[in-house]
């Protein structure tokens, strides 16, 4: 081996973790066949965006700033210069909380982040304080989570969801469990709403026991639910909306309901944090020195284009979402009834076929009786021109081997018509590939 060259067992474990080449192979199908028609990413329609939008966007932000008082030069500090790390607009995102999921926080409790992704990763660090405190998650899970707990060295353990979501019981005998090897439950990784990858949703019953079991067993919930504001019809309380005792952080982006190519989200850590002294101050400080030492601060054109589109809306993100959340409705309707023409009953029964209806959100999964692998997935792009995820990318500790995923947000309707032909057509020939034929009887003599 040439002198420069580095191991790559001598790197970190998580460059090697089996999730980061999933995705990387998905890509690869993706970039591979690009006339296939793909349920694979789970990112916004393209057709709800106009670039020249972003200028208004950013000029009301800057009007609002000089409204406040700003003098020019503080106004061009606060787009060209760093910023606070906090972020610029926790006012803003306050107030829409406030509007939108009554959630009722000062904008000191409020970090803002590089999308929600980096909101997990520094609430994680902040959290996870050695080997033996544990986080909890729903198997399956969204694998921005596990992966960031990959990077972080911490360790997962995974809680089964049913098909109405976690229960209760099922969580509370994971934290007795690990308790019993010595071990912290630290806090339970939850999305509530159109779950990703699910697509199931927790009643408003399960809420609640979610938050006195927190409150019972002395964990914090971290909530995850980007799909609310995108998502049909009058939605379930969210748990911090819920939360009296400051057991919830809630983690937000606004990639779904405003503008993706921001990167702008948020941690509402609002939750007391005393010192040996003890002094107090709010779990969102811890969370904001970590990002100085990361990202340092948001960027503030981002939040600049942010924080023009909530002004625009008053806070109201619901509002200007109507369409956004009519569409993917649609969508979401549009495949199920697809699924029902393309295998009715009592042919999906005997096919050994299955799928969730979701209420909203991107996501719907399908079991199928076959291994729904990347060898099978292959198949399905170069023979069927279709792209589905497999579900044992979400298992944290195994699962999925016969689910698939299919995301709805990025297609028109007739392409989920068109892709949903070609899927049935790629099922069938899986199924058939694997039934054995019956042999022939041949006619004899006396």
């Amino acid at each position: 081996m040439a002198a420069n060259h580095l191991l790559k067992e001598e790197l970190h474990a998580s460059v090697s973790d089996p999730v980061l080449d999933t995705m990387n192979f998905l890509n690869g199908i993706t970039h591979r066949y690009p006339e296939a028609i793909s349920f694979a990413p789970g990112r916004p329609y393209d057709g709800f965006f106009d670039v020249q939008e972003i200028f208004s966007h950013i000029r009301r932000y800057l009007d609002h700033l000089a409204e406040s008082g700003h003098t020019p030069g503080e106004i061009r500090d606060a787009m060209f210069q760093y910023g606070p790390t906090s972020g610029q607009i926790r006012e803003l995102i306050a107030d829409s909380l406030r509007k939108d999921e009554d959630i009722d926080v000062a904008p000191e409790a409020i970090v803002v982040t590089v999308g929600c992704q980096e909101a997990m990763l520094l609430t994680l660090r902040a959290l996870i304080a050695n080997r033996d405190d544990v986080l909890l998650v729903a198997s399956p899970c969204y694998v921005g989570i596990t992966g960031a707990a990959r990077l972080l060295d911490i360790e997962l353990t995974a809680v089964e969801e049913r098909a109405d979501g976690l229960q209760c019981a099922d969580v509370e005998a994971a934290i007795r469990s690990e308790r019993a090897r010595g071990r912290r439950p630290r806090a339970l990784y939850v999305v509530p709403d159109h779950s990703n990858p699910s697509g199931v949703t927790l009643t408003l019953d399960a809420r609640r026991e979610l938050l006195e079991l927190a409150s019972r067993e002395d964990i914090l919930l971290l909530e995850d639910s980007p799909y609310r504001i995108v998502s049909p019809g009058p939605q379930v309380p969210t748990l911090k909306s819920l939360d009296r005792e400051r057991r919830v952080v809630h983690l937000g982006s606004y990639s779904k309901t405003l503008f993706p190519g921001a990167r702008v989200g948020f941690a509402v850590a609002d939750q007391v944090v005393v010192d040996r002294d003890g002094n107090e101050g709010l779990l969102v400080d811890e969370i904001t020195k970590l990002k100085s030492m990361v990202t340092v601060n948001t960027s503030a054109l981002g939040q600049a284009v942010v924080g023009g589109m909530l002004l625009a809306a008053d806070g109201r993100t619901a509002d200007i979402n109507v369409d956004t959340s009519r569409y993917y409705g649609d969508a979401m309707r549009a495949i199920l009834q697809e699924l029902d023409g393309a295998f009715p009953e009592p042919e999906r029964t005997e096919l050994g076929l299955r799928w969730n209806q979701p209420s909203g959100g991107f996501f719907l999964t399908m079991d199928v009786p076959f291994r729904a692998d990347d060898s099978a997935l292959e198949r399905s792009a170069e023979e069927h021109g279709v792209i589905w995820t497999p579900m044992s990318y979400f298992y944290p500790q195994g699962g999925g081997a016969n689910s698939i995923r299919l995301s709805i947000s990025y297609l028109t309707r007739s392409e989920i018509s068109d892709g949903v032909k070609r899927l049935a057509g790629f099922i069938r020939s899986e199924i058939a590939a694997q039934t054995p034929l019956r042999p022939t009887r041949k006619s004899t003599s006396c």
